[in-house]
């Protein structure tokens, strides 16, 4: 974890006209030690062992704000739960998720990207942020 984090959620929060709270802060503290695709309830729960008065709505709400920020990205695996994961110093990935089982792996192919790159450019469109999520069976479910 690096104060780099902190010095853009701050600089975001203030020109938002929002105060980094004490309990943003922990928020961060604890996202930034895990390094994993973690829901908000299983953030809440990491957190709730740090501050037991911070409630459930302020880190779903913080996590938005850390995901506006670009600190993290959000992502759904098709079970309906919203996942955050570190975004800021991470390199891009994507995503294969096996429906059976719920396992994903973290793929990136630097082929793949090209070809996204070259269709946004034949178009004329200006890329802000992209996501690739394949979804199917694993190797050990497809057996």
């Amino acid at each position: 974890m690096t104060r780099k984090e902190f010095q853009i959620f701050d600089e975001f929060v203030r020109a938002k006209g929002l105060r980094h709270t004490p309990q943003r802060g922990t928020i961060l503290a604890v996202f930034l030690s895990t390094e994993k695709h973690v829901s908000a309830e299983e953030l809440y729960k990491l957190v709730r062992k740090k501050d037991s008065t911070i409630g459930y709505t302020t880190v779903y709400r913080t996590m938005k704000l850390f995901s506006e920020s670009g600190l993290c990205g959000e992502t759904e695996f098709g079970d309906g739960v919203l996942r955050f994961e570190h975004k800021y110093g991470h390199e891009h990935h994507d995503h294969l998720i096996c429906v059976k089982c719920g396992k994903f792996t973290e793929v990136t192919d630097p082929g793949i990207e090209r070809l996204q790159e070259n269709m946004v450019k034949r178009h004329g469109f200006k890329s802000l942020k992209h996501k690739l999520e394949i979804f199917g069976l694993c190797r050990k479910c497809s057996m």
